[in-house]
């Protein structure tokens, strides 16, 4: 998963792409927990641009997008957002897939 490296990469990614940004930070543990099955998340959704967001370096776009629990995932299509699991609760593997199909 590619991590943001600026506000214009989030704007260009969200509003070209159909995308997937995952709120974390490093010193989360819930976070951590859920790292180990990003790779096959990944690999079972091409269609998905995934960017990981780190929360503490972009605290002004969590804000924006009421973004206040992590980890945090937020679906854009081409600018439009498709949805959004969005909590301070640790999620599974499979709570993150069943997001993910519930979006088209």
């Amino acid at each position: 998963m590619k991590n943001l490296e600026s506000m214009e990469q989030f704007e260009q990614v969200k509003s070209q792409n159909k995308a997937i940004f995952m709120f974390s930070a490093g010193w989360c543990p819930d976070c951590r927990f859920i790292e180990p099955a990003l790779p096959e998340i990944e690999a079972n959704f091409p269609e998905y641009t995934f960017i990981h967001v780190d929360r503490d370096e972009y605290i002004d776009l969590c804000q924006q997008l009421d973004v206040y629990g992590i980890p945090s995932f937020i679906a854009f299509d081409h600018g439009k957002e498709l949805g959004r699991f969005v909590s301070k609760d640790r999620k599974t593997q499979e709570e993150v897939e069943s997001f993910i199909k519930g979006l088209s």
